[in-house]
Formats: C-alpha cells, structure tokens, sequence
C-alpha cells in the first residue's frame, strides 16, 4: 500500500503546477535550495518561511493549504504601495519630484534613500488639481505606450495607497524592484497578481506579482514638447495647399 500523501503536500504541488513551473523554478520562488522534491515526497515539512512566500507571491491561504478553509487565495493589500520618501519646498509643501529615464534606472534601489532624492529636480504646479496628494514625474523611455506616449515626454502621476485603490485598466508608474515601468494597470482574478499592458501592440502583456511592487503611482497627466508637430490633417491641408500653388505657378508659366 502506497504512503498517504498529506494534504499541505498535495496542494503545495498543486500550486507548482498551476504556475507551471518546474520543482527548481518553484524552489528558487521560495527560497528553497535546489528543489522542492523533498517536499513533495514527504521527506521535508513546510517550513513556516515557506508557508509565507507563498501566502505573499501567489496570495495562497495558509488554511487552505492545510485543509481547514475552502478559500485558496486571500485578498492582501500586499502592505505600503505609497511613496516612500516625499519631497517639500521651504514652505513645507509637497513637491512633485522628477524622476528621469537615468534616475529611473536607479530608482528601485534608492527608494528609501532621502539623500538621493534631494539630487533631483522638484517644482510644484498651483492648481487644485494638484493639491492634497503627491505626485511625482517619470520620462518615458521607449515606444511600449505609443501613440499615447511617446519617449522624451513627460507622465504625472499621483500616488496610490494600496493595490485595492489603484484604477483598473489605468496608466501607472509601476516601481518595481528591479525596473520602473509605465503600463495600463489590469486585476486579475487571482489577487497575488496583475497584468501590465502596453498600449503598443507589438509589446505583450507581462504578468506581475502584487508583492513585486515598491510603489504604484496613477498617470493623469503628461507633459509634451511635440505640440509643434504637424497632425496627419495639418500634413494634408498642407500637401493641398502646396499642390495649388503648383498649379498657380504652372498656369502662370503657360501665360
């Protein structure tokens, strides 16, 4: 007769295999050495560390786990998602900090660091749109979010609390902890995690988990310097009106 396999084992398994992920994969996710095969054997009790990267990376209820509540995932605000240093002027209001694409790089790794901030250039804008929260300015690199945002530009956005606060299928500046990303926000039906969705088709969507994040920072306002850009009908008008004074000219050489 086969070993009874106990319940925690069975649904630890489970988990791996919801994520497809292989023993040396899901190990690494939880900070175990090697593999997770002692585990899933029986050889090797969850351990409460354990127990808790995978109540934090995948929002697996501990009861669940064990077989005492048929709730699998648990809805966690995955703690403090705001800033975490804020900047004021000598007047002791809240400046909005600029952060650009070769701060942004350092960022995740600074974030705490209050020295740090103080290198970057701050201002404030006095309109109520602005007033009782904190906002912050992040460049954009590259053409994910295209046409929306283009690189060089400028995004403003206002600090979110919690992960429960942030808008679904918004723009965010989303800090990682290694990266800082701006990309359409979309929940997911699994708590532990969230889509981040690039407005240029090219890109595919990259799947986070909540507890990845350092701070979440909703868009609501860009700035550009690409106003001078003709639109697709500026161009038109203008291609019209060159073909006239082509023809003015042309009837002018037949005279």
């Amino acid at each position: 007769m086969g070993t009874k396999v106990a319940t925690e084992i069975k649904r630890f398994k489970e988990v791996r295999d919801e994520h497809n992920l292989t023993q040396s994969e899901f190990a690494a996710l939880l900070g175990i050495k090697n593999s997770t095969a002692d585990i899933e054997r029986g050889r090797t009790k969850l351990s409460g560390r354990v127990i808790a990267e995978m109540l934090r990376q995948f929002g697996i209820n501990p009861l669940w786990l064990f077989g005492e509540s048929r709730q699998k995932h648990l809805e966690l605000t995955k703690g403090d998602v705001s800033p975490k240093v804020v900047s004021v002027n000598s007047a002791e209001n809240e400046n909005i900090v600029l952060v650009n694409v070769k701060a942004a790089a350092g960022y995740p790794h600074n974030v705490q660091d209050v020295d740090w901030y103080q290198q970057l250039p701050a201002f404030d804008i006095p309109l109520p749109e602005y007033r009782n929260a904190t906002y912050r300015g992040f460049q954009i690199e590259g053409d994910s979010m295209l046409p929306n945002l283009h690189p060089g530009e400028w995004v403003l956005g206002k600090a979110v609390p919690t992960i429960e606060e942030a808008g679904n299928n918004k723009i965010h500046v989303v800090v990682l902890y290694d990266s800082v990303l701006v990309k359409k926000l979309q929940k997911l039906p699994d708590p532990s995690k969230l889509a981040l969705i690039s407005l240029n088709e090219d890109y595919l969507p990259i799947e986070i988990n909540v507890g990845d994040i350092q701070e979440l920072w909703q868009v609501n306002s860009k700035l550009t310097f690409n106003l001078d850009a003709p639109s697709e009908s500026g161009l038109l008008k203008q291609l019209q009106q060159s073909m006239e004074e082509l023809k003015n000219d042309f009837k002018t050489f037949r005279q």
